[in-house]
């Protein structure tokens, strides 16, 4: 029912890659990446639309056509028309039952109204995990309910403003570029080192993933220890070290391109601190092409005001996930 999707198909033009942010015929890939190109601001505005929707799906690809270090795979309900875009990490990498971290769903569908009967019917998602299905359309709720209540699997569900900068208009997910290192790159800035002289920028070691898991609120078990240190050790991370050369504040992205994890140790909180890593994390991910965006509590007024300083805006869909939990796994 599902068809797999290779690579090197995912990353050619005319391909996935392009479908995915558009809504049908592949030619509005050129459209994302020319912008001298004349087009109704109604149609041009239903494209966006649809990369948003998508975004999640987009940045697992990006991280996919660049190494793929989470060993994800991408599958299709049909080629080249598909309806549904699932994205899930290659089967044996999903082991362990409670790893939720790990059992991670990432799905765009241009008819989510009709995902119930794709979901409920189809063996891609393993029912009998603790797992998480994410994604930017609210409408795909109802199926994923209707599939988790035929299943006996308990659901809860989570909610987000997903918010991104003017840079998601140029997205181009099989682009050449390396993540390479901080080393590689270089951030000369001699500004930033003179009114900081006992702070440093540098990239997150993995040494510290115990201290970015004590602090995360999604942390503080072992298999969340073992989901960020795959994150720090391959995906792009960031950090301010302090006096005593210990990350006072960083940064970190997941799977997906979505940037998270953010935290400041009490200490040094309204100091600037937190800003100055964004600004030169962001930096580097603009220089590698490496497309990001946010999701922030819509009653965590704090955290928007201080990201809308970086150019974020609230998009027009929403961050959706869903928590499923067979009954025997089912959490206290």
């Amino acid at each position: 029912m599902f068809k797999l999707c290779s690579n090197k198909m995912v990353s050619q033009e005319g391909s996935e890659v392009e479908l995915l942010v558009s809504p049908g015929a592949s030619e509005h890939g050129r459209y994302l990446q020319d912008p001298v190109v004349s087009i109704d601001l109604s149609e041009w505005l239903r494209i966006i639309e649809f990369l948003l929707q998508g975004l999640k799906v987009y940045g697992s690809v990006y991280h996919i056509n660049h190494g793929n270090p989470f060993n994800m795979e991408v599958l299709v309900d049909s080629w080249p028309e598909y309806q549904m875009v699932i994205i899930r990490p290659q089967k044996q990498e999903m082991t362990d039952d409670m790893d939720s971290y790990t059992n991670v769903y990432h799905i765009f569908s241009k008819e989510p109204q009709k995902s119930e009967e794709v979901l409920k019917n189809c063996e891609i998602i393993n029912w009998k995990q603790r797992l998480q299905i994410q994604g930017f359309q609210e409408s795909l709720a109802e199926g994923i309910r209707a599939a988790t209540f035929s299943k006996s699997v308990k659901v809860e569900h989570s909610r987000a403003l997903l918010l991104v900068t003017e840079d998601i208009l140029k997205l181009n997910a099989s682009n050449k570029s390396k993540l390479g290192s901080w080393a590689e790159t270089g951030h000369p800035d001699d500004e930033f080192e003179s009114e900081t002289p006992n702070f440093k920028y540098a990239q997150l070691d993995v040494s510290y993933a115990g201290l970015v898991n004590d602090n995360w609120k999604r942390g503080k078990n072992e298999r969340s220890l073992h989901y960020i240190k795959h994150c720090i050790e391959d995906l792009p991370s960031a950090c301010l070290l302090g006096p005593e050369g210990v990350p006072v504040s960083w940064v970190t992205m997941d799977p997906s391109c979505e940037v998270g994890m953010a935290y400041s140790m009490e200490k040094y909180r309204r100091t600037g601190n937190m800003a100055r890593v964004m600004v030169r994390y962001m930096k580097y991910l603009r220089q590698k092409n490496i497309p990001f965006y946010i999701s922030v509590l819509e009653e965590n007024e704090d955290s928007r005001r201080f990201v809308g300083q970086f150019g974020f805006f609230e998009a027009s869909c929403e961050w959706h996930q869903w928590t499923c939990y067979p009954q025997d796994l089912v959490p206290f």
